[in-house]
């Protein structure tokens, strides 16, 4: 197998989305939740899905951070794509091959909803993009614990089952937090919680997944000494 799904595709998406959503937030009119008079973007108080808003908090056209913060959102179904393939380095012990699929398979489906939070801009179609927010990263969670499995079942170094492993353990508390958060609409301080821990979550993400094109490679190594 080339390195093309496994490890290029993981590293492009990973890099477009830091640097689509870099200059979203650079062009981003302003405003939040609650203050329309926001200047500009704000880490702790705005959403990242406020960049792919119709129009911004301030009431003006978000025309082009809509653009790129959705467009980075929709390449996150191409990780999903590349998981599929993925699976297939591991079809050399049957267990683990089993596994691979299955993990494969959720994160394709939560590279979906990722897309689809990209494909449902919160100002137009609010209830679907929470929907695909919070069950994005709900299906992390079995994705991540069944890839820590196969990657220590491999023979890929251990330290980056442990990187997925620490980003396993940050998804399912982000996961379990919001299960009983507050309402961000409601509570100003409830939306700096939320707004920074989605950012930090969202960072750890891509982390984890440009770390596993690392994994993929040695493995793809691995596979043509043998």
């Amino acid at each position: 197998m080339n390195n093309f799904w496994p490890v290029k595709v993981l590293r492009f998406v990973s890099i477009f989305f830091i640097c689509a959503v870099l200059f979203a937030a650079m062009m981003y009119p302003g405003g939040n939740i609650h203050d329309p008079d926001q200047v500009g973007y704000s880490f702790t108080h705005n959403f990242l899905s406020d960049l792919g808003g119709y129009q911004s908090h301030s009431n003006k056209t978000n025309f082009i951070s809509s653009f790129f913060f959705n467009m980075s959102m929709f390449f996150f179904i191409a990780v999903g794509f590349a998981f599929v393939k993925i699976q297939a380095l591991f079809k050399d012990d049957p267990l683990t091959s089993k596994l691979a699929m299955l993990g494969s398979l959720f994160f394709l489906i939560g590279t979906v909803f990722f897309a689809g939070v990209g494909l449902t801009p919160y100002d137009l179609y609010l209830e679907p993009h929470v929907f695909f927010a919070v069950n994005a990263f709900r299906l992390m969670v079995p994705a991540s614990l069944i890839y820590v499995i196969v990657l220590l079942r491999s023979d890929i170094d251990n330290r980056f089952a442990l990187i997925t492993a620490i980003y396993l353990l940050l998804v399912l508390a982000y996961t379990i937090y919001l299960q009983f958060a507050g309402n961000p609409l409601e509570n100003a301080e409830e939306m700096v919680r939320q707004a920074t821990m989605q950012k930090l979550i969202s960072i750890a993400s891509v982390l984890s997944i440009f770390s596993l094109s690392f994994a993929f490679q040695r493995r793809i190594d691995s596979l043509h000494t043998t």
